[in-house]
């Protein structure tokens, strides 16, 4: 900043720093009004949901786990059916257990596959 020599120098450079507190202080009570929307509680968890389910890796794993536990449920209702055998029921827990298991851990190739089978039966279709 340079020196001021006369009073209207003085007036002059007063009046820009108002007008520059001014600004400042306009742009201050922005980012707080910002700052206070983003910190409200359903925002957090609006934010959070809307991050978590953009994300490529959690649409992945979820969709894998998801069909694992269908595949799971599917044998289990497949082998215990509609039997009342308190051991069947447990095999079939524990078969679903595993399968489950099984199915989520490998769901990228599963889901290749059967793309390549749907693939391959429209092309026969056609």
């Amino acid at each position: 900043m340079q020196n001021i020599t006369s009073v209207a120098g003085l007036k002059n450079a007063i009046q820009l720093l108002e007008v520059e507190h001014g600004i400042k202080g306009q742009l201050l009570k922005e980012q707080f009004f910002i700052t206070y929307e983003n910190l409200r509680p359903i925002n957090i968890f609006r934010n959070t949901l809307k991050e978590a389910f953009s994300s490529s890796f959690m649409i992945e794993n979820f969709s894998g786990t998801a069909l694992g536990a269908a595949g799971g449920l599917l044998l289990r209702k497949l082998f215990v059916g509609k039997s009342g055998s308190a051991l069947r029921k447990l095999f079939g827990a524990i078969l679903q257990f595993g399968v489950s298991k099984i199915i989520s851990q490998n769901s990228d190739f599963i889901k290749a596959a059967g793309q390549s089978i749907f693939q391959h039966i429209l092309h026969k279709k056609e």
